[in-house]
């Protein structure tokens, strides 16, 4: 008995040291976080320009799976429990976040897509709103990614096809024949059925599904080569994009590509299928046709004619240029296409972004080539974490040296001038400078084509608006469907109970003369089988870790779906697991892990309520308390005729409760005080509930009033205890895992004691052994 106390204490004390160094390195995590946050947020990054991640923190359950997938270092992180953009501006769009999250609690979308100037009016289909037949695709909608350019040049060439399909059909219905509406191409001198300007993946896109849709069309590139924006970029530089459908090829399976091999594909691929694609052609101008459709100019002088037209010609426009003396001298570019063309040379690159970390990387690793990166921000937090890392390497072993709070302000023969923050300037020797402080947006050329930029202008289809814009109201935590879920297969154990009820309701010693003994008995038919299926559900239950956790590259199906399954086979598995005692679990191994599975039912479903008192917006949701303040003394409507006193008595309990009431440190004491302070809401409720009726109110104004008050008194609660909270939720977690880690253990003895000992298997093996 001593031994045993004495291993009991060595593992208790073990547990807890262990629970608590786990504890501090989540703390040195967030904190950690948390100054990665306020760098981002005071250099501009808190936000991406394009797509960008938004939490709701509803429905967060801070399973960290979101930070995990993230394929950009620094873009999401854990505070207080919930998933925060940390870097929004490293975002690349890809949204493997949104996809892998289990309670779909993250959306990427468009920043701030109310206000802003800079994204099109498109609709479905990708057409410019006000403007039948013009569409858009690719970077120009401000969507960043190739999957997504390719989507839309493929969804514009099959809207035109489906148009013009229609045409004919309604000429061949009313009996005549119109000329260039025949389905196989028609004279040259007639207008095209589409014509795509850009020849990057958008417009590449379009011309290959109008190429197998038998449109009549034709590609205006402004480059020598196709590729657009892709085409620029350094020689070697992989492009990161996902597995998506391109027309007459097929699958594109892989994830990471070099620029080379995906201009080698397209460029196959347009030779292979005949594109009409005309390079080095510049789209000046866009109007509409007197005879119907567009007239495209280009700067050659050429009019196009065409009944559709898609612009996929991408956001940067022309390069931005620095404004100072000396920018237009031969040695100044504003790209790089090939590292090893500058070996030996003594290069000077401007910027702050990935294009210009990459470009400085790229040349520091040629062969004496000295590299000078000069940035006129402090910090590198809009650059891609990676280009970051790569770049501070590259600074730490000599290869780049680096100015920050810096700018060009001249460039001259063999040399670049230099200003410091601080005014002080010097020179950089310099064979060539590379500029690439972004790009000119084409803007101004969009909206003499038509497209308008006014938010109020801007229509998404259904099936877009939550990705396409900002999220609603919070929905929920979706505890309910759960919740009618577990009721239906009680209802469903307690029926089949009931329907043997003659079985059960015997007591143990008189059983074996039943007639369905053998049938309900633990070792043999419907009850053994109940618990060998009872023992596979948990196996599935224990997979979501597995899941979760990508072990292996386990990564069959959704999180979500896995989430659900971890619910629905937990609870099921107790329900067989009953029906497999026979309605009397005994005390056995197998009795105690029924038990042990009843208490993680338990653990894991007040798990869920603690984890619904944490605040839904973490780092500044004590805000509402005010908002609420000034609700109770200014929403009018909600609350006309109402005393100036119960106003008052309103605000005294808000204040009443949301007082900061010292906690205990023990999860014990903290435990106690989240319920005692339910209590303390209830006497509030009910004191403000009998000064409503002594002042005639009706039901409707004192439902409002305690609905404010509730909500006060959660958030007051959520901004005082913050972390008092999260260290309930975190030591009851811990709780339900080692229950489950017991549970397990003790039904691995069952099986095994089941497989030595038990009625129907140890027969089988004593009849193996004779």
């Amino acid at each position: 008995m001593i031994w045993m106390l004495l291993g009991a204490l060595a593992i208790a004390l073990g547990l807890t040291l262990f629970a608590l160094a786990a504890r501090r390195r989540e703390l040195r995590a967030m904190q950690s976080t948390l100054a990665e946050q306020r760098r981002a947020t005071e250099g501009g990054a808190a936000k991406a320009q394009l797509q960008f991640p938004v939490v709701d923190l509803s429905r967060c359950l801070g399973c960290a799976t979101c930070v995990a997938v993230c394929p950009e270092d620094g873009v999401l992180g854990l505070v207080h429990g919930q998933a925060q953009v940390v870097n929004g501006a490293r975002c690349q769009g890809i949204a493997a976040c949104e996809r892998e999250c289990p309670v779909d609690a993250i959306t990427v979308t468009l920043a701030d897509v109310e206000t802003r100037e800079d994204i099109p009016a498109v609709a479905e289909h990708g057409e410019v709103v006000g403007t039948p037949g013009l569409f858009l695709a690719g970077e120009v909608t401000a969507h960043g990614l190739i999957r997504v350019a390719v989507e839309h040049g493929t969804m514009a060439a099959r809207e035109v096809a489906a148009r013009r399909e229609a045409r004919v059909g309604v000429a061949v219905a009313h009996g005549r024949t119109e000329q260039g509406l025949a389905l196989h191409p028609g004279p040259d001198d007639q207008p095209l059925d589409l014509l795509i300007v850009g020849a990057g993946p958008g417009g590449l896109a379009a011309a290959l599904e109008a190429r197998r849709l038998g449109l009549r069309f034709r590609v205006l590139e402004q480059e020598p080569q196709l590729g657009g924006t892709v085409a620029r970029y350094p020689r070697g530089k992989l492009v990161l994009t996902e597995p998506v459908d391109l027309p007459l090829h097929g699958r594109m399976r892989r994830r990471t590509w070099s620029k080379e091999e995906l201009i080698d594909l397209w460029t196959g691929l347009a030779s292979e299928h005949e594109l009409p694609i005309d390079c080095g052609r510049t789209f000046t101008a866009l109007e509409a046709d007197p005879a119907g459709g567009f007239a495209v100019h280009t700067d050659a002088g050429e009019v196009h004619h065409a009944q559709n037209v898609c612009l996929a010609i991408g956001r940067r426009g022309s390069p931005r240029r620095l404004g100072v003396p000396g920018e237009d001298r031969a040695e100044v570019a504003y790209e790089l296409r090939d590292a090893s063309e500058h070996r030996g040379e003594r290069c000077v690159v401007v910027g702050g972004g990935d294009s210009a970390v990459e470009t400085a990387v790229a040349l520091a690793r040629q062969p004496g080539t000295t590299v000078t990166l000069v940035h006129r921000g402090s910090s590198f937090v809009r650059t891609r974490a990676k280009n970051e890392a790569a770049l501070r390497a590259a600074v730490a072993d000599g290869s780049i040296a680096l100015h920050t709070d810096a700018q060009v302000v001249e460039v001259r023969d063999g040399f670049a001038t230099v200003l410091h923050r601080d005014n002080q300037s010097f020179e950089i020797e310099q064979d060539r400078v590379f500029v690439q402080v972004g790009g000119v947006p084409p803007f101004d050329l969009l909206k003499r084509a038509g497209v308008s930029f006014d938010p109020a202008h801007r229509q998404l289809p259904p099936e877009r608006a939550r990705r396409a814009g900002t999220p609603g109201e919070e929905r929920g935590t979706g505890f309910a469907a759960a919740l009618w879920t577990g009721f239906a297969l009680c209802l469903a154990t307690l029926a089949f109970a009931a329907w043997h009820a003659d079985y059960y309701a015997l007591p143990l010693a008189a059983r074996p003369t039943h007639t369905a003994h053998d049938l309900l008995r633990p070792g043999m038919g419907l009850g053994l089988a109940f618990g060998i299926t009872s023992a596979a559900l948990i196996v599935a239950n224990l997979a979501y870790l597995l899941r979760r956790a990508s072990v292996a590259g386990f990564r069959f199906g959704s999180l979500g779906a896995w989430m659900n399954v971890h619910v629905a086979t937990g609870l099921l598995a107790f329900l067989l697991t009953l029906l497999h005692a026979a309605m009397a679990p005994r005390d056995t191994s197998g009795g105690h892990a029924f038990w042990a599975l009843l208490i993680l039912l338990g653990t894991g479903a007040v798990g869920r309520y603690l984890y619904a008192w944490l605040p839904r917006a973490a780092n500044g949701r004590e805000l509402k308390l005010e908002e609420i303040r000034q609700r109770l003394g200014t929403e009018r409507e909600a609350f006309a005729g109402v005393p100036a006193e119960l106003r008052a008595a309103a605000r005294g309990a808000i204040d009443r409760l949301g007082a900061s009431e010292q906690w205990q440190s023990g999860f014990v004491g903290r435990f106690t005080a989240l319920f005692r302070s339910q209590s303390a809401l209830r006497h509030e409720l009910d004191a403000l509930a009998a000064r409503a009726r002594e002042h005639g109110l009706g039901a409707v104004e004192t439902t409002a009033i305690r609905r404010l008050v509730r909500d006060a008194h959660r958030t007051a609660l959520a901004a005082a205890h913050l972390e008092d909270l999260r260290a309930v939720l975190f030591t009851w977690r811990w709780l339900h895992r080692w229950v489950a880690a017991l549970m397990v253990v003790l039904l691995v003895v069952h099986v095994i004691h089941a497989l030595t000992y038990g009625s129907y298997f140890g027969g089988l093996a004593a009849g193996a052994v004779r």
